[in-house]
């Protein structure tokens, strides 16, 4: 786990790359961005900054070049903004969490299509007989017998 120190750098650095992105940086490469994470190493020389790009590859791939080519620019506002000794180099990587979601909503979506196809294909049926409770059984001659003698008796 990282120290407070470093996590605080690593959410002022978040800031001040989404700001530059936002009003400095005026390529027309750069496409809808959106910085998610960033991580720095605990002796804060380098910085791993993570984002999205809204769009599809073509858009991604000509932001990546756009964040590269700024990259000196935007290190040396991090470097006044902090006011470090040392500023950390920045590395841009995309983000692989929107594909990660979207992955895992296809997974979810076919498996709760496979659930209600069993569902729907279920019918109800019991294992053994309709009505599984013992019944008393009444033998008929017994009737029969107690029907016989009651007769009997009436006659006397």
């Amino acid at each position: 786990m990282a120290s407070p120190r470093v996590r605080k750098i690593a959410d002022r650095i978040q800031v001040i790359v989404a700001e530059m992105l936002e009003r400095r940086i005026k390529d027309p490469r750069l496409g809808f961005v959106t910085v998610t994470d960033v991580r720095v190493t605990g002796d804060t020389q380098q910085a791993t900054i993570f984002y999205t790009v809204l769009g599809d590859n073509s858009d991604l791939d000509s932001t990546a070049a756009a964040l590269e080519s700024a990259k000196g620019l935007i290190r040396s506002e991090v470097g006044k903004q902090l006011g470090m000794r040392h500023v950390p180099s920045l590395t841009f990587i995309a983000d692989a969490l929107p594909e990660t979601a979207r992955h895992l909503e296809d997974v979810l979506a076919r498996a709760k299509a496979q659930d209600e196809a069993v569902a729907a294909a279920r019918v109800e049926t019991y294992a053994g007989e309709e009505d599984p409770y013992k019944k008393p059984r009444e033998d008929e001659d017994d009737l029969d017998e107690d029907l016989d003698a009651d007769d009997e008796d009436l006659d006397d």
